[in-house]
């Protein structure tokens, strides 16, 4: 009977621990499973655009603007990490009022013109507010990294509430995220040897690419013309 008795009150106890509103732990990672799933539902948003985008040029130009879109969340570490080196405590309001990079999209374009063009047509739909950009290709990295990054803010309806969410998007060339991938993994790796060597190799590799990327541009331009002309206001990026 005792054992029976015992049993009871601690499985009433576990299940008084799983109840929010008597956890102040299970209140916040509640939170934090209802901000990841608006976050996903924000990149669900901005992807359909691209995807509509691109569907709209292959049939109307008979051309694709977008060779293929990824998108990814931060991982909860990343999140905890970015959060501490701002100063900023690491809670569920936190993360929606300091961060902008938690939802991320990247799409991949034939073209640089296509980048600038993908953007602009992003930006300046209705319900898109653009909240920063940066021209990493006019103005690439000192390692020698270019892309566009454009950080968008876009209202996401939900069952009871509409809360307007960011998602950065980097776009850039087939060319630019096959150097990108290799870079971020070759940094990543501990105890290189002859680290400044391979930085300076990187960097020339980024240059021949940038290079490549220019003179494809100039070949298409050729053969097509130069249908669209970018309008997007690019920034020099902050460093």
């Amino acid at each position: 009977m005792e054992s029976i008795q015992t049993n009871a009150l601690n499985s009433k106890y576990i299940n008084s621990l799983l109840r929010p509103e008597e956890n102040p732990f299970m209140q916040e990672m509640q939170s934090f499973e209802e901000i990841m799933m608006m976050y996903s539902c924000a990149i669900r948003e901005v992807k359909t655009k691209f995807e509509v985008l691109n569907d709209d040029f292959s049939v109307r130009y008979k051309r694709n603007p977008i060779e293929f879109i990824q998108s990814r969340i931060k991982k909860p570490v990343s999140i905890a990490k970015k959060l501490a080196s701002k100063g900023c405590p690491v809670t569920c309001a936190s993360i929606l009022n300091n961060l902008d990079d938690v939802a991320g999209i990247r799409v991949i374009c034939p073209f640089i013109d296509d980048i600038y063009m993908v953007a602009e047509k992003l930006i300046s739909q209705d319900d898109i507010t653009l909240i920063e950009a940066k021209d990493y290709i006019s103005h690439p990295k000192p390692n020698g990294y270019r892309s566009l990054h454009v950080i968008v803010e876009i209202p996401v309806f939900f069952a009871d509430h509409t809360r307007n969410m960011r998602v950065e998007v980097q776009i850039r060339t087939i060319a630019m995220d096959f150097w990108a991938s290799l870079d971020h993994q070759l940094r990543y790796k501990k105890d290189i040897p002859n680290v400044d060597m391979i930085s300076a190799r990187l960097k020339k590799c980024a240059d021949v690419i940038s290079a490549t990327d220019l003179e494809m541009q100039s070949i298409k331009n050729s053969i097509y013309g130069q249908r669209y002309i970018p309008e997007l206001k690019r920034e020099s990026p902050k460093e």
